[in-house]
């Protein structure tokens, strides 16, 4: 959530940069500032209202003590009045206050002014390819024809227990899963990030802390009798454990990492673009989650970045880095770079992570601040990014790494899956 002071004292550049977002509703800017005047002339009238009646009763007690009885009850009759309008001025500024913040949670996150201008993923920009694109056999088949060859994952066992979206991974399918979500932990810890186990479910002042509400309900789950909500990833809930915290900035930066079960609700359609693991309403990822200062977060970004990008290399798969546009970023993010596999079988990109600076969006929802040496008080700024999400990227590695005679495991996997190769 932008705050009231960037929005007054940088109106145009606020402007100018959620243009980018395509937003044009600058009237609710207007209307914002214009409450905010209301507010704010409403609690200097009600703070000089606190101030004579504070005056008048150290005055009343002047007057009793020189045996003034009737000025005295006649300030005491000022006094009432006083506190009543007191009373009135505090209800307004409820209102008030309560009206803004309704308003506020309508206006997107600023973006950075290097996002790309923009209004589809056909927008955006591509500022890195990397890998070689494997050279297949004649033979080669998409991952869900290898997937029903080798047994790996069953679709319609989870339609069964479940529903479409919610499938069964079996035998190596489900020992390839254990090792990628080990190998990404374990290069995630190398890097300097602490392990967290997240709860799979939230409350309703997490999920607004990064954003999710009230943008997304839709797209989420939602545990009707205890106002709770599956995670659509590990963010939500490791993000959350700063809310209402102040942390010195000798903590700086504080670096988390979890692996989760994800729940996503998202529409389905008919294609090969979401046939076999390419879209799940359930799957498996590990998420890094960074508090930075604000001076170094774009720093914290590229490191983040540098490190996914990292992880895509020693699984030897070719992929390509994208700064989304801003009409395909997400509703909190400042600047996001998508990072896309080729998946050789299906001759198309899958996105495998989005990896995020949010600056002091979702930090000013949760109340998130840093205490300076100085003593100053500001806002963090909060990052976060898929180190991996794991359907696409078993997809790719099943399409990429098929032969005549089975699937052959990447040299940095075979020690967590303990076999070279799917036969």
């Amino acid at each position: 959530m932008l705050t009231i002071p960037y929005l007054r004292e940088n109106q145009e550049e606020a402007l100018q940069r959620l243009s980018i977002k395509n937003f044009t509703n600058t009237s609710l800017v207007d209307e914002i500032l214009k409450l905010d005047d209301e507010r704010r002339q409403s609690q200097q009238e009600n703070d000089e209202t606190l101030a004579e009646m504070n005056a008048i009763a150290r005055e009343v007690g002047v007057l009793y003590k020189d045996g003034k009885t009737d000025e005295a009850n006649a300030l005491k009759a000022r006094n009432a009045e006083l506190k009543e309008k007191s009373r009135l001025l505090g209800e307004k500024l409820t209102l008030l206050k309560d009206l803004i913040q309704s308003k506020l949670v309508e206006i997107p996150n600023a973006p950075h002014l290097s996002v790309p201008s923009g209004k589809t993923a056909a927008d955006n920009e591509i500022v890195l390819s990397a890998g070689s694109m494997p050279k297949l056999p004649k033979n080669a088949v998409p991952h869900w024809d290898l997937i029903s060859r080798y047994d790996l994952v069953d679709f319609d066992l989870g339609n069964k227990v479940t529903g479409a979206g919610f499938p069964f991974y079996k035998g190596k399918g489900a020992r390839l899963q254990r090792a990628l979500i080990n190998f990404f932990l374990d290069e995630a810890i190398a890097a300097g990030y602490t392990e967290v186990q997240p709860p799979l479910l939230v409350n309703e002042a997490s999920a607004y802390g990064t954003g999710q509400l009230p943008d997304k309900e839709a797209q989420m789950y939602t545990i009707g009798l205890d106002n709770l909500y599956l995670i659509p990833t590990a963010e939500v809930p490791v993000t959350n454990i700063y809310r209402d915290v102040i942390i010195q900035e000798g903590e700086l930066p504080i670096k988390n990492v979890a692996y989760s079960n994800c729940f996503r609700r998202e529409a389905g359609s008919w294609g090969k673009h979401v046939r076999g693991l390419n879209r799940l309403h359930q799957f498996d990822k590990v998420e890094i989650v960074q508090l930075s200062h604000p001076r170094s977060s774009y720093e914290v970004l590229e490191q983040m970045r540098q490190h996914v990008a990292g992880l895509l290399d020693k699984l030897e798969l070719p992929y390509r880095i994208v700064k989304l546009c801003g009409g395909d970023m997400s509703f909190a993010s400042a600047l996001t770079y998508d990072f896309e596999v080729f998946s050789a079988a299906q001759e198309m990109w899958l996105e495998v992570s989005s990896v995020s600076n949010f600056e002091s969006f979702q930090a000013n929802r949760m109340k998130l601040r840093i205490k300076e040496k100085t003593g100053q008080i500001q806002l963090a700024h909060t990052l976060n990014g898929s180190a991996l999400a794991l359907p696409r990227i078993v997809a790719a590695l099943l399409e990429n790494n098929q032969t005549e005679d089975g699937i052959l495991i990447p040299k940095v996997l075979q020690a967590y899956t303990g076999f070279s190769r799917i036969d």
